[in-house]
């Protein structure tokens, strides 16, 4: 799957898990950039993205990512795409 393909796909994730249809989604998001983004939305996230990519993350990877480009990079990763 291709980058943009992942990015679209991570973009409605995050446009139905905070009920926002204009959100808009960079590389560079982060939770400092949503204001409704706390921890447990964050678990909704990366649910969302593991039902939506059939992936399982470690939660030891999570933890290392420090924005949604990071996000996108690894799901590609695990579904066996280079960086």
């Amino acid at each position: 799957m291709e980058r943009e393909e992942i990015m679209e796909k991570v973009t409605e994730i995050f446009r139905d898990v905070f009920d926002d249809e204009e959100l808009v989604i960079t590389d560079s998001t982060n939770s400092d950039d949503i204001e409704d983004w706390d921890s447990l939305e964050h678990i909704s996230l990366i649910v969302s993205m593991e039902k939506e990519f059939s992936l399982k993350f470690d939660i030891k990877q999570v933890n290392q990512l420090e924005n949604v480009g990071q996000m996108v990079d690894l799901i590609r990763e695990m579904l066996g795409g280079s960086r």
